[in-house]
């Protein structure tokens, strides 16, 4: 049986038994990678984003539940499973400024939800079953695949995944998918190969924070207020109603027509990393993305006391709320995120996190990935 074909079998098998399909793992590392010679067609590179801040702890068994399916669902894709690496990063960028050489001084003490100098610094997660900094399960000429882990590739891809609930409270998804597909970020070479397609999926419960300069950290609130990620919203939306400017985004009440505030000296701007994504191929129809995140509307700015206690202070309203199985999950308004995946147009999903089964978000990605060979 040759390893096409074992991958084309029912839903939910990740790995195939048989040894002579496969590499032996313990064989695989990054120069036999790039020696074997490998089938070059339908090959996809995952990145996925996976916040990793405290909000996301009312959700994370409802991730984890869901986790499989994101493996499962590459059975389903025409023409059976692709030649793919997978890799894995969080959100956390610590106090770095994109504009800035280095990070600011490091904020909230040391429990969860702190931020310390570059964070993950969007390098690849790693885990004992995978061999390197990414998962590697592609095809080669003489049938057999070659894989870089142990167990099934559900397993591997789960411990990637399970990222924890302890990283910065000012999450920079763009920011840091920006920084582990660059050249800069050497320990992640080989992972995005040129001649493969790209998938990007981001998985957050707030929008995208990427900050332009580290004087954003600043603990002074005269200028940006109370140290609370409320800053991100402040500074990084704008809205047509109620919110035309910082001061009004800074007023309790319902507010429409929000969008990136492109002109924010504070946070980076959202055209840029649409411009630097599709960029990436050289047709930007090889690259799609998936968004797992609350929805940008409804908008509205409340009073709420910080999660510490004290006087009500600004802040977002959520967006959506849903039944856990630990109980409500919540989420803020994704205005970035979504406006990043408008810039994909036919090449992106979006999709509340605010529910507990994801398995229809997941099927909608694959069904995307799978036209990138029609």
């Amino acid at each position: 049986m040759t390893g096409r074909a074992c991958f084309a079998l029912v839903l939910g098998v990740a790995a195939c038994s048989d040894p002579s399909s496969s590499r032996p793992d313990s064989a695989v590392g990054d120069a036999a990678i790039d020696a074997d010679p490998q089938v070059a067609e339908r090959r996809v590179d995952i990145l996925f984003v996976i916040d990793n801040a405290p909000s996301m702890l009312d959700k994370y068994t409802t991730l984890r539940n869901n986790l499989p399916n994101f493996i499962n669902v590459l059975q389903t894709i025409q023409g059976g499973f692709p030649n793919v690496h997978i890799g894995v990063i969080t959100p956390d960028l610590g106090t770095r400024g994109a504009l800035d050489a280095t990070p600011g001084t490091p904020v909230g003490g040391s429990g969860p939800g702190s931020c310390f100098n570059n964070g993950s610094g969007g390098k690849l997660r790693t885990h004992a079953s995978v061999n390197g900094s990414f998962i590697v399960d592609v095809e080669l000429t003489d049938g057999t695949r070659l894989r870089n882990y142990t167990g099934t590739l559900t397993e591997a891809f789960f411990g990637l995944a399970s990222v924890g609930t302890q990283g910065c409270g000012f999450e920079q998804p763009l920011e840091a998918a920006k920084l582990a597909l660059s050249s800069q970020t050497t320990t992640n070479a080989g992972f995005l190969r040129p001649d493969a397609k790209l998938v990007i999926i981001f998985i957050d419960d707030e929008d995208d924070c990427s900050v332009a300069r580290t004087t954003f950290f600043d603990s002074d609130p005269t200028t940006l207020g109370p140290f609370q990620s409320f800053r991100c919203n402040r500074f990084g939306h704008v809205c047509a109603t109620g919110g035309t400017d910082a001061d009004q985004m800074n007023q309790v009440g319902a507010k429409d027509g929000c969008t990136s505030n492109e002109s924010s000296t504070y946070l980076t701007h959202v055209a840029d990393y649409v411009t630097f994504f599709r960029g990436l191929k050289s047709d930007p129809a090889n690259v799609i993305i998936g968004i797992i995140a609350p929805p940008p509307m409804p908008y509205a700015v409340e009073l709420r006391a910080p999660s510490g206690g004290g006087t009500a202070i600004p802040a977002v309203a959520h967006s959506c709320q849903g039944n856990g199985p630990n109980g409500p999950e919540v989420g803020d308004p994704g205005v970035r995120l979504a406006e990043f995946a408008n810039g994909f147009p036919n090449r992106s999903t979006y999709d509340t996190i605010c529910q507990q089964d994801l398995s229809a978000v997941v099927t909608q990605i694959a069904q995307l990935l799978g036209t990138l060979w029609m």
